[in-house]
């Protein structure tokens, strides 16, 4: 009776593993701006996309590719975007039916994002919010016991 439930745990543990492999389809992409941008491209398991084609678009014309390539064995790519062209810069990596898009910002597009990802609007909403929860705390606490 042992060997019978030891082959049904055998075969339910590696029907679990072979089933959680099939789940990963989602894709991690992320860059390093340096004098080069590095793109580094990964599957949600960390597998990097060894092989996966890239497609980098200009920020001036986002409907034709302005370089094309693969990135390397680790996942990784890149590429020195033209510096005159300043703004965000669109990169597509895509390997056997997965991918994604990450949009890399250069020259005036990259000072610009070293700031807050923050609208000023969303700053000062979340400011108000942030003093209506002070002084609601403060009223809680102030009131009167009766």
């Amino acid at each position: 009776m042992r060997k019978k439930q030891f082959a049904v745990a055998v075969f339910l543990l590696l029907s679990f593993g072979v089933s959680t492999a099939a789940f990963a389809h989602g894709v991690r992409i992320a860059y390093q701006t340096k004098t080069a941008v590095e793109i580094s491209a990964a599957y949600d398991t960390g597998e990097p996309m060894a092989g996966a084609q890239v497609t980098v678009y200009a920020p001036g014309n986002p409907a034709a590719p302005w370089l094309t390539g693969v990135c390397d064995k680790h996942g990784r790519f890149t590429f020195v975007p033209d510096l005159s062209q300043p703004g965000t810069w669109d990169v597509r990596v895509r390997h056997a039916g997965h991918g994604g898009i990450i949009h890399v910002p250069v020259g005036e597009a990259l000072a610009a994002a070293g700031g807050t990802p923050y609208s000023p609007l969303q700053l000062v909403l979340m400011a108000a919010c942030v003093i209506w929860g002070l002084v609601g705390t403060a009223l809680f606490f102030a009131r009167r016991k009766g």
